[in-house]
């Protein structure tokens, strides 16, 4: 076949899944990127979140032995009730420094939900740790 032929395949390939997948993706976390969802609410920490990151991030030894820095984007989904879940690495620098940024963004304090026509809402959420030695 040629690449025209594999192109166009390609092309039709993708006109179709993209819209079953957003169809399946009802009951998933929101964003406010979303097209109709600029009216939610944003979830919040109810807490200082710089001063939790920097009170609980221990900066991993094998990365510092190889004065190693950086920021670890970190996506996680605020529930309805607050509590974080469904960590993932957006962007990383290394395994010890990934680990540690889930670590603490998996153990931190519950939120203050986001909120969409006065109900609790999951929000699915980005948050950059930043490794930098002193």
């Amino acid at each position: 076949m040629s690449k025209a032929l594999y192109t166009l395949f390609a092309c039709l390939l993708i006109a179709i899944i993209a819209p079953a997948q957003q169809k399946a993706g009802e009951g998933k976390p929101q964003t406010n990127r979303q097209s109709g969802n600029k009216d939610i609410q944003r979830p919040v920490p109810g807490y200082d979140l710089g001063k939790y990151l920097a009170e609980n991030i221990q900066y991993p030894e094998r990365a510092m032995d190889k004065n190693r820095e950086g920021r670890v984007v970190v996506k996680f989904v605020v529930n309805e009730d607050g509590s974080i879940s469904d960590c993932q690495i957006v962007k990383g620098i290394n395994k010890e420094c990934d680990k540690e940024a889930l670590r603490v963004i998996s153990n931190m304090p519950p939120w203050k939900p986001g909120m969409k026509d006065g109900k609790p809402v999951k929000v699915m959420f980005q948050q950059p740790v930043v490794f930098r030695l002193p």
